[in-house]
């Protein structure tokens, strides 16, 4: 019995030591983290103990939207029909609250692991784990010194995790985690997904470059064989403080699946957006559908992704830019279809700490909708979809964030059977968000 109480008080004592401080090589949860991109590499770090960070986040919003469209009535099969164009009726009202559960752990020198629960989301109302990861910096537990001096410039990740594509993934809202997000949605098309892989990064002297491979898959099965090719990542980058004021990045990545039973990158979200029910008829529940706002390609068996990311930041005022062209097509398609996504942020954030911030963000994304038909193919929609939001935040502590934001998003080229056909919303939402 002592031995057990013993061994219970040292557990809580290391929990509690690792609550105290960040674990090396990685990315805070606090205010501290906000445009940290890749986790920093150090190879200058102790070891003396395993220690366990046990984090969270929670997020709520208050929600102000309304909603448009112009599309003709499409009746269902059902007794009465219903007209699956018709939006449905949405007010004013908070979302349902979000959490997540964050365990962050020293297992060795140059060593952690991180694991990520959403313990409510609005896909996921129960449980649901995200994925985890191990992450290695240094290779002291094969022997003292193995090969110190590649891995002063190398750091190694593998598990189910979120891919490294792009830079957007590193300012959007992760369920609950919205303290990095300026904003309290992601951009239109949300480069996004968990799969199962490694990445091997070099980075020096601001010079950075990726290199990964995943099982394509977002949901885990030995079923279906043969189906999903791997998927490959490469990413390219400089980021590189030049003075006291200004430091400028800038990144390039390519996704490539080859052929897949169904590719998620824009689809791989878990918790949902931000914009609920927006644009959704009247058979929409509160889990699904749930990336309501969001563009999908809808390149389900083979796809291409470029993503290129420049970063600004002078004294207080930050520039965020994207440009993104994806290619793919569905097993019932002979030709390719692209997408353009083009994205800018400026911000400006003030105060003694910089708690303050406000700016403005453009979105648009143009493509052409996927074909329609079996035997005989039907040409997809040509879509404009436009989207501008202005917000302004403040950081209440380094843990605690506000935000409002006004919204506006527009959507054209769709044909008078689609239920986005002369769509558009706008409104205020109000966000609160702790992370730690």
């Amino acid at each position: 019995m002592n031995k057990l109480f013993t061994s219970v008080v040292t557990v809580f004592a290391v929990v509690s030591i690792g609550q105290s401080q960040n674990l090396p090589n990685w990315r805070p949860y606090d205010k501290t983290g906000i445009n940290v991109f890749e986790a920093p590499k150090d190879t200058a770090t102790t070891f003396t103990n395993v220690r366990v960070k046990v984090g969270g986040a929670f997020a709520l919003q208050y929600q102000a939207l309304d909603h448009e469209n112009t599309a003709v009535e499409r009746l269902n099969t059902s007794t009465p029909p219903v007209n699956l164009n018709q939006l449905i009726e949405i007010g004013n009202n908070f979302n349902l609250p979000t959490a997540n559960l964050d365990l962050d752990v020293e297992l060795y020198d140059g060593v952690n692991m991180h694991l990520r629960t959403y313990l409510s989301s609005r896909h996921h109302p129960e449980p649901y784990v995200k994925g985890g990861y191990i992450q290695i910096d240094k290779l002291e537990f094969i022997s003292k010194g193995f090969m110190a001096d590649a891995m002063q410039y190398l750091t190694l990740k593998i598990g189910q995790m979120e891919n490294n594509y792009g830079d957007t993934h590193f300012r959007r809202t992760d369920n609950a985690l919205a303290l990095y997000n300026p904003f309290v949605e992601s951009f239109l098309m949300d480069s996004f997904t968990t799969e199962v892989g490694a990445e091997l990064y070099f980075q020096k002297n601001g010079f950075m470059a990726m290199l990964g491979a995943t099982n394509g898959k977002l949901n885990q099965g030995v079923n279906n064989p043969g189906t999903t090719s791997p998927s490959t990542l490469v990413k390219l980058g400089y980021d590189k403080q030049l003075n006291e004021d200004l430091r400028t990045r800038i990144t390039g990545s390519v996704y490539h699946t080859a052929q897949s039973a169904r590719t998620y990158l824009y689809a791989g979200d878990r918790a949902g957006s931000r914009y609920y029910y927006v644009m959704e008829n009247t058979l929409a529940t509160a889990t699904s559908p749930f990336a309501s706002g969001r563009i999908d390609p809808a390149m389900r068996n083979e796809m291409t992704a470029i993503m290129i990311n420049p970063f600004v930041k002078y004294n207080g005022l930050e520039f965020f830019g994207v440009f993104e062209t994806t290619s793919g097509k569905n097993n019932n398609e002979v030709d390719r279809r692209n997408y353009t996504q083009i994205g800018a942020e400026l911000l400006y954030r003030f105060g003694k700490t910089e708690q303050f911030y406000f700016g403005g963000r453009y979105n648009t994304v143009s493509g052409e909708t996927p074909s329609t038909g079996t035997t005989t193919l039907v040409k997809g929609d040509d879509i404009d979809v436009s989207r501008y939001n202005v917000a302004a935040g403040w950081f209440m502590t380094k843990n605690i964030l506000a935000k409002l934001e006004y919204v506006n998003q527009k959507y054209d080229g769709y044909s008078a059977t689609n239920i986005l056909n002369g769509g558009a919303f706008n409104g205020f939402i109000f966000e609160a968000t702790i992370s730690f």
